[in-house]
């Protein structure tokens, strides 16, 4: 990366998670300019706390979190944005949908400020969401009705709904079977490229990385190697 280029991403992060006899210390620090950034590394080498602290949803975590010029996080200056305005899309390893409520209805949580209903402009966001991701005809279904590659789709546009400056995807595939992996591989390559937000993508599969990804940070024990 030229020392001209600004970095999409601006990450080091500390913390420390004890549980019982457990210690974990974080150290993970790394820039990246590319649009989609993959973390990578073993199971408990700290991917998806790096994630989680990103996001704003893990307490304590020290540094600074940038994304372009906007700092989310910078504890030397006293900047700690909560969760709700950081403008961060979370897709969750399950996908995380609310099985109680539609298509549109996941969708439109996604969108919904704090003690607001959904207005007008809210619900063109979403109209255009569910044609963007082929999910006209799906409006209505419940979660426990769609297919893994439906289900994905939902998430993605329910974390696209509200605009947000950086979407976090926690292992996205790998809860699929092998084939329907593959497929949805190539699915969510393409819809990646066409939403055109910056996206810091965890896995620990390497084909995940030659195809979502533009630039991969290799994190072991807590740290970037």
């Amino acid at each position: 990366m030229s020392s001209t280029t600004r970095p999409v991403l601006d990450i080091a992060l500390r913390l420390t998670l004890k549980s019982g006899e457990r210690h974990f210390e974080l150290d993970a620090r790394f820039a990246s300019a590319a649009s989609r950034t993959a973390l990578m590394g073993a199971s408990g080498s700290g991917k998806s706390t790096v994630l989680m602290a990103i996001a704003g949803l893990t307490p304590h975590a020290t540094g600074h979190v940038r994304i372009g010029k906007r700092s989310l996080l910078d504890t030397v200056h006293g900047i700690d944005l909560p969760a709700r305005e950081r403008r961060i899309g979370l897709v969750f390893q399950d996908y995380a949908l609310f099985p109680h409520m539609t298509v549109t209805q996941n969708l439109e949580f996604g969108v919904r400020r704090l003690g607001q209903k959904t207005g007008d402009t809210d619900r063109e966001r979403i109209e255009a969401l569910l044609q963007q991701f082929d999910l006209l005809k799906l409006r209505d279904a419940l979660p426990r009705h769609l297919s893994g590659g439906q289900r994905q789709r939902v998430a993605l546009a329910r974390a696209l709904a509200p605009q947000p400056h950086l979407l976090l995807l926690d292992e996205p595939l790998s809860a699929l079977d092998t084939t329907l992996r593959t497929r949805l591989r190539s699915e969510l390559a393409e819809m990646l490229q066409r939403v055109n937000v910056p996206t810091l993508l965890v896995t620990h599969d390497p084909q995940d990385v030659e195809v979502l990804a533009q630039t991969v940070v290799h994190l072991d024990h807590g740290r970037v190697v």
